[in-house]
Order: structure tokens, then sequence, then C-alpha cells
């Protein structure tokens, strides 16, 4: 399926990821940057980040090489990539929108915090860029591959659209596509963040060649009963996700009730 052309934007977008420069979803990405610019950079790990959440690196120097044109690999995390991508490559211009993906797998609910999908637009968001991730769902379909049709279709407009629209400077914009066909997707829906069963965490005992134990940690993909409203729900009932996610993790209820009865200067030493 091929969606008309609205024409290109008079904008500048630097993309990165956690998957790695080579990932799939990356090629998915620029794609769609393509779709809306002429002026694409990619600054991306060099290898797989998944799970880095907004790791800096700081106990050792960050290396930075150019694999093609406007591209850029960063031995480092999905953080430490933007961050040179608008410091450093793009510092003559900075661009004015980070696209982060297209994520093998769902940043939905509790992900969010381990992702480095998400921390990659946190980090454009945090440097006054607005920003986006994008994650493409898979795996609740026996047998299919990643679909990322529905990623490579529904991303421009949706992008564009976002756009038009517009959001605050302290909030970043978190896209879900469900594990669907483009053509089987219903509608979009703004959504708030869920909450996953921990239960599916997946913990795999091994032993070496030496006898000692090592372990694989992963997520077992399986579906729950989440709330109406949910990016949960959402995916799980074949519609697209966009989730606004703010920088400021302060809750405001219990900052209030707790400020009601934490005394305000402490106790005086005897």
């Amino acid at each position: 399926m091929v969606r008309k052309n609205e024409g290109k934007l008079p904008i500048r977008i630097l993309l990165s990821n956690d998957d790695g420069i080579n990932a799939p979803g990356l090629e998915v990405l620029e794609k769609i940057a393509a779709a809306l610019s002429d002026d694409v950079w990619v600054v991306a790990p060099e290898s797989e980040e998944s799970g880095a959440s907004r790791k800096l690196t700081l106990t050792q120097p960050l290396r930075l090489r150019q694999v093609g044109n406007r591209r850029y690999a960063v031995q480092g995390t999905p953080t430490d990539s933007v961050l040179m991508g608008v410091t450093q490559v793009l510092k003559d211009k900075r661009p004015d929108l980070v696209l982060s993906g297209v994520n093998r797998g769902a940043n939905m609910a509790d992900d969010v915090t381990y992702s480095g999908t998400i921390a990659a637009a946190m980090e454009g968001t945090g440097l006054g860029i607005p920003s986006i991730a994008l994650s493409q769902t898979y795996g609740f379909e026996d047998g299919r591959p990643v679909t990322w049709a529905c990623a490579a279709y529904h991303g421009p407009w949706l992008v564009r659209k976002l756009l038009e629209v517009g959001w605050p400077k302290d909030v970043l914009i978190n896209i879900n596509f469900p594990d669907a066909l483009p053509e089987s997707v219903a509608r979009v829906e703004v959504t708030s963040q869920g909450k996953r069963d921990q239960s599916q965490a997946n913990i795999i005992e091994r032993m070496d060649v030496r006898g000692n134990p090592y372990y694989w940690l992963g997520f077992t993909r399986m579906r729950s009963n989440p709330p109406e409203g949910t990016d949960l729900r959402a995916i799980y009932d074949g519609r697209i996700s966009v989730t606004p996610l703010h920088l400021n993790l302060t809750e405001e209820r219990a900052r209030k009730v707790l400020a009601q009865h934490i005394p305000g200067a402490p106790p005086k030493l005897d």
C-alpha cells in the first residue's frame, strides 16, 4: 500500500533508535522521514541498546563514525546518540524534529521507563526539540513476521498531523503501531500509559562450560485485560496508540498530601 505524497516540509529531522544502526526498523523510520523532509540525518547506536533507558556514557569516551551519507554510528546509548547528533553532527543547524525507532516491539505501559527508544525521544525533548518515539508491535499473531508495513504506511501522515497540532515543549509523543496489516487499522487513539503485569518477566537460568550460572532476562508476550483508554488496550484491539509523556515525573496528588504532613522544619537536635 502506498499513501499519496502530501509534499515535503522545510524541516531538519534527526533519527535515532535503540536497536542499532543496522536495524530494519531504522530503515523504516528513514522512509517515514523521507516522506516528510529532504533534510534527514541519522545518528544511532553502533549496536543494539534495547533496555538502556536514559543511560548516559560518562566513564569512557564516545566514538563517532560516519557510515554513509548523513548517517553516523555512536559507540554508546540512544541518549548518547541524540546528544552527539544535536551538539556535534548538527551543531551548525539544530534539528527541528527528533524521531526515534521504529522499535522492533512495543513500548507501552511500564516499558517506557526501560526503553532506549523512549529515552532517545526524551533526550531530544530535554534539548528543546519536538520528539516522537515510534514502535511496531509484534508477536500477538502467531507465525506472522514483524509487520513493518503498518508503521511505514501510517507513520508519515500521523507524524505530519502531530506536527500540525503541536504539543508542549516538555512532552514527548509515544506512538505504538498494532500487530496488524495497514488496511486493518481502524482508528488512531490518544491514550494514557497503561500498567503491565510484571509477572510476565521471564528469567532463564543456564550454566556455562565452567559450571557458573548465567541468566537471560526477557518478557513473555501475552495479552492481559487492560482498561479502555490505555495504550495496552488500544494495541490489543488493533488501534494505533498515541500517548503524550511528560518529562516531569512529579506526582502532584502525592506531593500535596505529603506536604500537609511533613513538617517544614526538621526537629531540633538535643
